[in-house]
């Protein structure tokens, strides 16, 4: 008995490396891309009207929850392991941001396919901007834990590209400002545009600062995760109108984002446990 769990421990170890996490996550965001790329267009409906098929925004639906979900457990994992590098704290915010985001895009896919409603506002925005909170407290304390020391030209970087951002998503709102929107509506739109933006600067302060080192990859494909879902939400908010459908293209910038969140953490914990077994050598040397 004890030494077939053993053996079936050792299996699901083997199994679960990082490495094959890894592997597994870029396999899901390949696949991802191809089924976005292959079946995304419209085709005509009984009525003449193209729209795309029920299936197909089902399974875009499927993939962002996949990986979001995936992110979230491993996130929990780095939560849970008492030899992670950075902060607990900063794995259990990020953690909440992403476990928070997969259950509002099951809310906003439940309202979109199920009731065949527009979810301009649904249960799943509770979720979401809890996301986002959840998301710039983990990230506002990755920044806090370490001594951000970034050169003239790297503080030039950050500013040039919290000055883009900021300016395409205040026009992308302008554009689509009409005035008879609801303010609960208005208000949810600034949240989340405000939101993508301070993440996003965020996100490349962590870039140059966490550049060189093993440790530092992690980061990378965090700060890599918040540029993508940056691209998604702002392409999302530049194509949202009366006749607009889930599923197009440049929304599987929201899977890559679960994707490399998920990747972020299966590096971190990788990283931390070779760093713990280099110090346990030492100590015995």
């Amino acid at each position: 008995m004890n030494s077939s769990y053993k053996n079936s421990s050792q299996i699901a170890k083997s199994l679960f490396t990082s490495q094959n996490i890894v592997l597994v996550n870029i396999g899901w965001a390949v696949l991802a891309l191809l089924y976005f790329l292959l079946f995304s267009a419209k085709v005509p409906g009984p009525n003449g009207a193209e729209s795309r098929a029920e299936w197909y925004v089902l399974g875009t639906n499927i993939f962002e929850a996949l990986a979001y979900l995936n992110a979230g457990i491993l996130c929990l994992r780095n939560w849970r392991s008492p030899q992670i590098v950075s902060s607990r704290n900063v794995w259990l915010a990020i953690a909440i941001g992403m476990l928070s985001y997969f259950l509002g895009g099951i809310f906003f896919g439940y309202t979109e396919i199920v009731l065949k409603e527009e979810p301009d506002v649904s249960i799943g925005d509770v979720f979401f901007v809890l996301a986002y909170i959840s998301l710039g407290i983990g990230m506002i304390l990755a920044v806090a834990a370490r001594r951000i020391n970034l050169e003239k030209w790297q503080w030039l970087i950050v500013l040039a590209i919290g000055f883009f951002g900021s300016l395409l998503a205040w026009w992308i709102s302008m554009q689509q400002a009409t005035g008879q929107e609801e303010l609960l509506v208005t208000i949810l739109n600034w949240f989340y545009i405000v939101s993508d933006v301070l993440l996003l600067i965020i996100a490349t302060t962590l870039l140059l600062a966490f550049w060189g080192g093993r440790v530092a990859q992690s980061w990378r494909m965090i700060a890599a995760a918040a540029f993508s879902l940056y691209i998604a939400d702002m392409w999302f908010k530049y194509a949202q109108g009366p006749n607009y459908q889930s599923g197009e293209i440049l929304e599987v910038f929201w899977v890559f984002s679960g994707v490399l969140f998920g990747m972020g953490a299966a590096l971190e914990y990788d990283a931390s446990l070779s760093r713990t077994r280099r110090e346990r050598g030492r100590k015995r040397a």
